[in-house]
């Protein structure tokens, strides 16, 4: 699951890249207000974590900026002002959530994950398609209650296309979802990818849209 972070804090924001990438998330960091905006407005994230206080661009208006050009992307506040009144304007501006510092970091991934599953319709936490389970939190699969090992690469693969269950979504689309900055993408690594998952979740469960992109069916194909 990739998402971004802006805080220009540079021990705060080594900490919650680190501690946001050993619970499975892929961060790219920025530190100010302008780059956030670019990368909202350019790049494909499930979420963000947004500090106010950041230079050359306020956190609100990052916030106003992008709603206004109709980035919908879950946006949770990351700031150090407590006050009702700065909650109600982050909340106004286009927040969909609001975490005060200092932050437990396991509820923040949480809180992650929860913006992430309302942004697709899902009610709960594990997202379950056919015969197949995937617990985000856990980072676990299972196949008819059976435990799958996927390597995590694969995970993040499946969960994206688990999360979009009934959409086609283009290799690139895919890729954005689980490369981060600076990770070498082979040429057929997600075709590889989507191969290993079909070996072991079924050889239907992912469907090829061809010369679009792949699926996963709410209800596999009938033979």
């Amino acid at each position: 699951m990739r998402i971004l972070l802006a805080e220009d804090d540079p021990q705060l924001g080594d900490g919650l890249r680190a501690g946001l990438r050993q619970r499975g998330f892929l961060v790219d960091w920025v530190r100010d207000g302008e780059a956030a905006e670019r990368e909202l407005r350019s790049a494909a994230y499930e979420a963000a974590v947004l500090d106010l206080g950041l230079p050359r661009m306020d956190g609100l208006e990052v916030l106003a900026s992008v709603r206004r050009a109709r980035v919908t992307v879950p946006v949770l506040v990351l700031t150090a002002r407590d006050g009702v009144p700065d909650r109600i304007r982050g909340l106004d501006s286009g927040a969909d959530d609001y975490v005060v510092k200092p932050v437990d970091l396991d509820e923040l991934a949480a809180r992650l994950r929860a913006l992430v599953r309302r942004a697709h319709g899902q009610p709960q936490e594990g997202l379950s398609v056919q015969d197949v389970t995937l617990d985000p939190a856990a980072r676990s699969v299972q196949l008819d209650g059976e435990a799958v090992t996927l390597s995590a690469r694969e995970f993040d693969v499946l969960h994206a296309l688990m999360l979009n269950v009934g959409r086609v979504l283009s290799r690139e689309q895919i890729e954005q979802h689980v490369y981060s900055w600076g990770q070498e993408v082979e040429s057929n690594a997600i075709e590889v990818h989507i191969h290993h998952l079909r070996r072991k979740l079924g050889s239907s469960f992912i469907q090829t849209v061809r010369g679009v992109g792949y699926l996963v069916p709410r209800e596999r194909p009938s033979r």
